[in-house]
Protein backbone atom coordinates (compact mmCIF):
# COMPACT_ATOMS: atom_id res chain seq x y z
CA UNK A 1 0.00 0.00 0.00
CA UNK A 2 1.06 3.56 -0.66
CA UNK A 3 1.09 5.70 2.49
CA UNK A 4 3.06 8.82 1.47
CA UNK A 5 3.92 10.59 -1.78
CA UNK A 6 6.18 13.51 -2.53
CA UNK A 7 6.32 15.08 -5.97
CA UNK A 8 5.29 17.84 -8.34
CA UNK A 9 1.65 18.85 -8.80
CA UNK A 10 1.06 18.76 -12.55
CA UNK A 11 -2.75 18.84 -12.79
CA UNK A 12 -5.77 19.67 -10.66
CA UNK A 13 -9.19 18.69 -11.97
CA UNK A 14 -11.91 19.42 -9.42
CA UNK A 15 -10.42 17.69 -6.41
CA UNK A 16 -8.46 15.05 -8.30
CA UNK A 17 -4.82 15.98 -8.70
CA UNK A 18 -2.01 14.37 -10.64
CA UNK A 19 1.16 14.14 -8.60
CA UNK A 20 4.34 13.45 -10.59
CA UNK A 21 6.72 11.31 -8.52
CA UNK A 22 9.91 9.85 -10.02
CA UNK A 23 8.53 9.38 -13.51
CA UNK A 24 5.02 8.26 -12.48
CA UNK A 25 1.89 10.39 -12.36
CA UNK A 26 -0.40 9.39 -9.48
CA UNK A 27 -4.07 10.37 -9.53
CA UNK A 28 -4.96 11.47 -5.99
CA UNK A 29 -8.36 12.54 -4.62
CA UNK A 30 -8.03 15.49 -2.19
CA UNK A 31 -10.30 17.61 -0.01
CA UNK A 32 -10.52 21.37 -0.43
CA UNK A 33 -8.51 21.74 2.80
CA UNK A 34 -5.61 19.82 1.28
CA UNK A 35 -5.91 21.58 -2.08
CA UNK A 36 -5.70 24.96 -0.33
CA UNK A 37 -2.64 23.81 1.63
CA UNK A 38 -0.74 22.70 -1.49
CA UNK A 39 -1.90 25.16 -4.16
CA UNK A 40 1.26 27.32 -4.34
CA UNK A 41 3.86 24.67 -3.56
CA UNK A 42 6.36 23.33 -6.07
CA UNK A 43 7.05 20.18 -4.08
CA UNK A 44 3.88 18.58 -2.73
CA UNK A 45 3.96 16.07 0.11
CA UNK A 46 0.84 14.09 0.92
CA UNK A 47 -0.16 11.39 3.38
CA UNK A 48 -1.97 8.76 1.34
CA UNK A 49 -4.78 6.31 1.96
CA UNK A 50 -4.89 3.53 -0.65
CA UNK A 51 -8.42 2.29 -1.21
CA UNK A 52 -8.74 -0.97 -3.10
CA UNK A 53 -12.03 -2.05 -4.63
CA UNK A 54 -12.82 -4.88 -6.99
CA UNK A 55 -12.93 -2.45 -9.91
CA UNK A 56 -10.49 0.28 -8.85
CA UNK A 57 -7.39 1.26 -6.91
CA UNK A 58 -7.93 4.80 -5.58
CA UNK A 59 -5.54 7.11 -3.76
CA UNK A 60 -6.73 9.76 -1.30
CA UNK A 61 -4.23 12.43 -0.27
CA UNK A 62 -4.01 14.64 2.81
CA UNK A 63 -1.78 17.58 3.67
CA UNK A 64 -1.67 16.56 7.35
CA UNK A 65 -1.71 13.33 9.31
CA UNK A 66 -4.60 14.75 11.31
CA UNK A 67 -6.80 15.11 8.23
CA UNK A 68 -5.93 11.56 7.21
CA UNK A 69 -6.85 10.33 10.71
CA UNK A 70 -10.23 12.10 10.55
CA UNK A 71 -10.82 10.63 7.07
CA UNK A 72 -10.05 7.11 8.35
CA UNK A 73 -12.52 7.62 11.19
CA UNK A 74 -15.20 8.93 8.82
CA UNK A 75 -14.99 5.89 6.53
CA UNK A 76 -15.68 3.69 9.57
CA UNK A 77 -19.14 5.26 9.78
CA UNK A 78 -21.86 3.14 8.23
CA UNK A 79 -22.89 4.75 4.93
CA UNK A 80 -19.76 6.88 4.43
CA UNK A 81 -17.33 5.76 1.75
CA UNK A 82 -14.03 7.40 0.90
CA UNK A 83 -15.39 9.79 -1.74
CA UNK A 84 -18.14 11.03 0.60
CA UNK A 85 -15.57 11.38 3.41
CA UNK A 86 -13.48 13.67 1.17
CA UNK A 87 -16.58 15.74 0.39
CA UNK A 88 -17.33 16.04 4.11
CA UNK A 89 -13.76 17.15 4.78
CA UNK A 90 -14.16 19.73 2.00
CA UNK A 91 -17.28 21.18 3.62
CA UNK A 92 -15.57 22.92 6.56
CA UNK A 93 -12.51 22.85 8.78
CA UNK A 94 -11.45 19.72 10.64
CA UNK A 95 -12.07 21.42 13.99
CA UNK A 96 -15.63 22.30 12.96
CA UNK A 97 -16.38 18.69 12.00
CA UNK A 98 -15.00 17.38 15.30
CA UNK A 99 -16.82 20.08 17.30
CA UNK A 100 -20.14 19.33 15.56
CA UNK A 101 -19.80 15.61 16.30
CA UNK A 102 -18.81 16.18 19.94
CA UNK A 103 -21.68 18.66 20.44
CA UNK A 104 -24.15 16.31 18.68
CA UNK A 105 -24.96 19.24 16.36
CA UNK A 106 -27.19 17.67 13.70
CA UNK A 107 -27.80 21.05 12.05
CA UNK A 108 -24.08 21.66 11.48
CA UNK A 109 -23.48 18.10 10.27
CA UNK A 110 -26.42 18.09 7.84
CA UNK A 111 -25.04 21.35 6.37
CA UNK A 112 -22.02 19.35 5.13
CA UNK A 113 -22.09 18.12 1.51
CA UNK A 114 -24.32 15.05 0.98
CA UNK A 115 -24.87 14.49 4.72
CA UNK A 116 -28.48 13.81 5.62
CA UNK A 117 -30.02 13.36 9.04
CA UNK A 118 -29.41 9.60 9.20
CA UNK A 119 -25.76 9.95 8.17
CA UNK A 120 -25.25 12.77 10.70
CA UNK A 121 -26.79 10.63 13.46
CA UNK A 122 -24.57 7.71 12.46
CA UNK A 123 -21.50 9.99 12.56
CA UNK A 124 -22.36 11.07 16.11
CA UNK A 125 -23.10 7.53 17.25
CA UNK A 126 -19.86 6.14 15.82
CA UNK A 127 -17.41 8.99 16.40
CA UNK A 128 -18.48 11.02 19.45
CA UNK A 129 -15.72 10.78 22.03
CA UNK A 130 -13.33 9.06 19.63
CA UNK A 131 -12.00 12.02 17.66
CA UNK A 132 -9.16 14.30 18.64
CA UNK A 133 -9.43 17.95 17.65
CA UNK A 134 -6.67 19.68 15.75
CA UNK A 135 -5.78 21.75 18.81
CA UNK A 136 -5.26 18.62 20.90
CA UNK A 137 -2.01 16.86 19.96
CA UNK A 138 -1.70 13.10 19.65
CA UNK A 139 0.51 13.08 22.75
CA UNK A 140 -2.47 13.99 24.93
CA UNK A 141 -4.23 10.81 23.82
CA UNK A 142 -1.15 8.76 24.62
CA UNK A 143 -0.77 10.35 28.07
CA UNK A 144 -4.48 10.17 28.94
CA UNK A 145 -5.49 6.60 29.79
CA UNK A 146 -9.20 7.53 29.91
CA UNK A 147 -9.11 8.58 26.23
CA UNK A 148 -7.13 5.47 25.32
CA UNK A 149 -9.67 3.27 27.11
CA UNK A 150 -12.60 5.06 25.47
CA UNK A 151 -11.02 4.70 22.03
CA UNK A 152 -10.19 1.01 22.54
CA UNK A 153 -13.71 0.15 23.67
CA UNK A 154 -15.28 2.13 20.82
CA UNK A 155 -13.12 0.17 18.38
CA UNK A 156 -14.47 -3.03 19.94
CA UNK A 157 -17.98 -1.90 18.97
CA UNK A 158 -19.42 -0.70 22.27
CA UNK A 159 -21.79 2.27 22.19
CA UNK A 160 -19.98 5.53 22.97
CA UNK A 161 -22.55 6.80 25.53
CA UNK A 162 -22.23 3.52 27.47
CA UNK A 163 -18.44 3.71 27.33
CA UNK A 164 -18.39 7.34 28.47
CA UNK A 165 -20.56 6.50 31.47
CA UNK A 166 -18.29 3.62 32.54
CA UNK A 167 -14.98 5.41 31.86
CA UNK A 168 -16.06 8.56 33.73
CA UNK A 169 -16.39 6.43 36.87
CA UNK A 170 -12.84 5.06 36.68
CA UNK A 171 -10.10 6.51 38.90
CA UNK A 172 -8.04 9.26 37.21
CA UNK A 173 -4.75 7.41 37.77
CA UNK A 174 -5.87 4.00 36.46
CA UNK A 175 -3.56 2.45 33.89
CA UNK A 176 -4.78 1.44 30.44
CA UNK A 177 -4.93 -2.34 30.92
CA UNK A 178 -6.70 -2.14 34.28
CA UNK A 179 -9.12 0.42 32.86
CA UNK A 180 -10.02 -1.74 29.87
CA UNK A 181 -10.52 -4.82 32.06
CA UNK A 182 -12.71 -2.94 34.53
CA UNK A 183 -14.70 -1.23 31.76
CA UNK A 184 -15.28 -4.54 29.95
CA UNK A 185 -16.46 -6.08 33.21
CA UNK A 186 -18.97 -3.26 33.75
CA UNK A 187 -20.13 -3.14 30.12
CA UNK A 188 -20.76 -6.89 30.00
CA UNK A 189 -23.09 -6.82 33.03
Amino acid sequence: MISYLSGQLIDNDEGVITLFCRGVGYEVHCSNNTLNAIEDKKLVQLWIHSHVREDAFLLFGFATKLEKRLFLNLIKVNGIGPKLAVQILSGTTLDNIVAAIEAKDLKALTALPRVGKKTAEQMILTLKGVLISESEPMESLVLNPHKQILSALANLGFRVPDIEQVVSGLPRDIDFEQGVRESLRQLSQ
